[in-house]
């Protein structure tokens, strides 16, 4: 068998689309960042309120698509470097910081990647070096984040479009893995669902570093900005409603990062090529569209009181445990240590053949 045809056989021709096709793909990669800013403008102090005044809603939008300097305005050149010298970082504490390999699960070429595991490590160092700038400096000094926060995300959508293109463009270069539904030739569609499959550097895998590393850690960073925000125009506290989502979303980001090896099993790592899709959700929706429930909290300052803040704890507690559990139980199941499904073949198969004895009698 020739190389050639080896290579085809890897990499057949995706015969589907999916999102609708190169349209829906289209949409999406509009839609994202589209969606992203409106949410922002939409809850936003300085637009009128979270939400502003329906009346107001498309007068505003026309009189800012149609202003130049609106534009210019998604740009900041202080918020691109800073978050260039973030995602630095990550990368920095991903080659430091020690942490175990360990094997992926094997693709269709028969190999296993490695993965370094150390996004806890990074998160841990990163929590470290927030939490003592604040307690050295005060709350006001972390509060860049809130006060830069388009041009943190518009340089992270940059990073989104320079990644996906980037990793389009190489694909075709070499002897590259492409992942089995983004290989379809039209260049929208690609592009946006990922051509190929694990985009190295070396060891480095570039879809696995941007799942975990710098966009949910960054979702922290952002949630601590707004909680610094909302305590310098308090004086010195937050309220406790802040408090809550502080704590429920930083321990969210923390489990999945100590639990980073879970990640190896899942469609994104196993299945989906990376392009602007994965890039765009990892790197611009995460952090910034899920801390909306601590930017609105900025102004609008709720106390809940110990009797509903007992209540959300219970309720969140117990979501959290069926979100872990399930989860765990995915895991181990895909790495073959939980037999269950095993077990509902066998029961499923049994109790049609008792079906089956107990007709004819």
């Amino acid at each position: 068998m020739s190389v050639a045809k080896t290579k085809a056989d890897l990499n057949p021709r995706t015969q589907g689309y999916e999102f609708l096709g190169p349209l829906g793909a289209l949409f999406i990669t509009l839609a994202v960042p589209a969606t992203t800013y409106a949410l922002y403008f939409g809850c936003s102090e300085s637009s009128g309120g979270c939400p502003p005044a329906l009346d107001t809603l498309w007068p505003t939008l026309s009189s800012s698509l149609s202003d130049p300097e609106w534009w210019q305005s998604l740009w900041d050149t202080k918020a691109s470097l800073m978050y260039l010298a973030w995602y630095a970082f990550c990368v920095v504490a991903y080659f430091v910081l020690p942490g175990d390999w360990i094997e992926g699960t094997q693709i269709r070429d028969g190999t296993r990647k490695m993965y370094k595991i150390n996004a806890f490590s990074t998160f841990l160092l990163s929590m470290g070096i927030t939490f003592g700038l604040i307690w050295r400096f005060g709350a006001q000094s972390f509060t860049f984040i809130y006060e830069h926060w388009v041009g943190f995300a518009t340089a992270a959508l940059a990073m989104s479009i320079f990644q996906g293109l980037a990793c389009y463009l190489t694909s075709f270069h070499g002897d590259k893995l492409l992942a089995l539904g983004g290989n379809t030739g039209n260049p929208i569609y690609d592009f946006f669902i990922g051509r190929e499959l694990n985009p190295s550097i070396g060891l480095f895998d570039v879809k696995s570093f941007n799942e975990l590393r710098p966009g949910l850690i960054l979702w922290a960073l952002v949630d601590i900005s707004l909680a610094c925000e909302q305590a310098v125009r308090r004086g010195s506290n937050i309220t406790d409603s802040m408090a809550l989502v502080l704590f429920f979303q930083l321990l969210y980001i923390a489990d999945g990062l100590y639990n980073e090896p879970a990640i190896f099993t899942t469609m994104d790592i196993t299945t989906d090529g990376f392009g602007f899709m994965l890039a765009v959700g990892d790197l611009l929706w995460v952090p910034f569209v899920y801390s909306l429930q601590a930017r609105y909290l900025v102004s609008h300052q709720v106390e809940l009181g110990p009797v509903w803040c007992a209540i959300v704890l219970v309720v969140n507690f117990t979501g959290y445990y069926i979100f872990r559990s399930a989860n765990g139980e995915k895991n181990d199941f895909r790495n073959g240590k939980n037999p269950k499904t095993y077990f509902t073949v066998l029961l499923i198969h049994r109790e049609l053949r008792d079906e089956e004895n107990c007709e004819k009698k």
